[in-house]
């Protein structure tokens, strides 16, 4: 079928979240009388979709549900390429203070996320937020989401550019409902002006937005920090003597799946062709209107820009792309991924400042009896103002630091007990988790609260089989959904209900390669007895100085096919 997904045709039975999209184009539903005082303290079902495109997701505290739901809110602000000013910095270390848990949260897509809000808090927070020129509008939702891109700036002359192209897409892609504004900053009703909020239709996105969430990045070669691969639109700059000279672009990734059907599964994205710079924003538009048109929307499990591609083909979506952009893409140019991740302690950017990797563990910036994190990031903040970038992998850097300012800065870091140098194991400084349990509500399993230990029990195996400085990308996820994208990692751990887990091996160091399913169904006190035979013959039969994923790519696929 070459015809997109109508919503008019006859008898086509819709996701319940297209009939409350078609229904309130605007994304307004009862949201700003359920704020106000007296109401409940919590959202209705329908609300509860709308408020994810205002970057807001209604949930409950899951460790006290015996004793009744206790309603919390998580803020997920939009910040292209993780870039962050010293005075936005401020703000959202108070806010989240004042009207969260005290904890500031790094996302895997470069942004930050408050938790532990109540009802009475969510206005003067998203109204805090916008006052330090930040917004959550689109942070979730079914449109195009936070744009990720390299935020190191040692790793290429290109970075800078490139993340002003990512901000511009960002901003060329915003929905433009009315709504969120007159909720959160002005707090008033939507008046009845032409078009009524009823006939609403986005110019991008018309009517019903996309079938699903859209993921947009952008990487420099040969660093995948991004993991491009599994985005839905990738962009990979193409540099000629330190100049850009263009984009390939890459479609159809996506790593979300439900345990027990087949028929979703994680992706990685398809190399389409090249394009040149002043062509990008056209070329975004157009792949997320190919979504629009032709995703799914009768089934939200299978609605992803992946599932148009795996379904339709390469071929089709070029072709399509084609008609959209008014001429096909170039040929795609040659590059290479060779490694993924973050550096970490000081060094040099490209324009002679340093900056400082931090590691911040499952990516919760917060103060602990040995580390006050928090405070000491607020202190470095206020006193030196350094520019503030996040990163893919829920780490934290330190930009734009004169040299002469390295040496106060690691001294206030260290007397709030944070150190610049042996930070973490290459382990763990190579982990992720996602918050899972007890906020999120699509958690089967623990993950944040469960990895650190985790971590614990397997740098005690690898000193003990002589692995000890041995650098494994390692992830974790409380579901399949797949946040922390533990699919490209060298080993992935996967929830399947309380306490079991499902374990992956072999992906590679440059992201550009699924692991496959190990072990399905391993309850948590057994992981580390699953992991001991496997690494201790990886400690033996491995050539060279090759990494574990490629070694279980090597040895283990061949004798255990995926999911036996």
């Amino acid at each position: 079928m070459n015809s997109p997904l109508n919503l008019q045709v006859p008898g086509l039975k819709l996701s319940r979240n297209e009939s409350l999209k078609q229904s309130d184009p605007m994304l307004a539903g009862t949201i700003l009388p359920t704020l106000e005082e007296g109401a409940a303290d919590h959202f209705s079902e329908d609300d509860y979709e709308f408020l994810k495109f205002h970057g807001i997701y209604q949930q409950d505290d899951r460790d006290l549900r015996k004793t009744g739901k206790k309603f919390i809110f998580m803020v997920r602000g939009r910040l292209p390429g993780g870039q962050v000013t010293p005075e936005q910095y401020l703000v959202f270390d108070d806010l989240s203070t004042r009207h969260g848990n005290d904890t500031l949260r790094i996302t895997s897509r470069q942004g930050f996320q408050f938790h532990g809000i109540v009802k009475n808090g969510l206005r003067p927070l998203i109204k805090g937020i916008n006052d330090a020129l930040a917004t959550t509008l689109a942070a979730c939702g079914d449109v195009n989401r936070n744009v990720m891109a390299p935020p190191t700036p040692a790793t290429s002359p290109l970075v800078e550019t490139v993340l002003a192209d990512a901000k511009r897409v960002s901003d060329a892609l915003l929905p433009q409902t009315r709504a969120y504004h007159q909720i959160w900053l002005d707090g008033v009703e939507l008046k009845l002006e032409e078009p009524a909020p009823k006939e609403f239709s986005d110019p991008l996105y018309g009517r019903t937005y996309l079938p699903r969430k859209f993921k947009i990045a952008f990487a420099i070669p040969p660093l995948n920090d991004v993991d491009v691969f599994s985005n839905c639109l990738g962009f990979v700059a193409i540099a000629e003597a330190d100049r850009l000279v263009g984009y390939n672009l890459l479609a159809g990734g996506g790593l979300g799946m439900s345990h027990g059907n087949a028929q979703t599964f994680p992706r990685l994205a398809d190399v389409i062709g090249f394009l040149p710079p002043e062509r990008l924003v056209d070329a975004a538009k157009a792949v997320v209107t190919v979504h629009r048109d032709f995703g799914d929307r009768t089934n939200r499990k299978h609605a992803r820009l992946k599932y148009v591609l795996e379904d339709r083909g390469v071929d089709w979506f070029r072709a399509e792309l084609a008609r959209r952009m008014g001429q096909p893409l170039a040929s795609a140019r040659p590059f290479e991924f060779t490694r993924q991740g973050d550096l970490f302690g000081w060094h040099q950017q490209t324009n002679g400042r340093q900056f400082l990797g931090l590691f911040v563990e499952t990516g919760r910036i917060r103060d602990q009896e040995r580390a006050r994190l928090k405070s000491g990031l607020r202190a470095v903040v206020a006193r030196f103002r350094p520019q503030i970038r996040l990163t893919p992998s829920q780490n934290l850097i330190v930009a734009d630091v004169p040299a002469d300012t390295v040496g106060p800065i690691t001294r206030l870091l260290a007397e709030h007990g944070v150190p610049v140098e042996r930070q973490a194991s290459a382990i763990r400084r190579a982990s992720m988790a996602c918050p899972a349990l007890p906020t999120c509500g699509l958690a089967l399993a623990e993950s944040e609260r469960f990895l650190p230990g985790l971590l614990e029990r397997i740098e005690a195996l690898l000193a003990e089989i002589g692995l000890g400085d041995e650098e494994i990308v390692l992830r974790m996820t409380g579901c399949p959904n797949g946040c922390a994208r533990p699919y490209l990692a060298e080993i992935g751990f996967v929830g399947r209900a309380p306490g079991r887990y499902q374990i992956y091996f072999g992906g590679n160091e440059g992201s550009t390669r699924m692991n496959r399913l190990y072990k399905d169904n391993v309850k948590d006190p057994e992981l580390v007895n699953e992991l001991r035979p496997v690494l201790a013959r990886f400690a033996k039969e491995r050539m060279g100085a090759e990494r574990f994923g490629d070694w279980a790519a090597r040895v283990l696929w061949q004798e255990k096919p995926a999911g036996a």
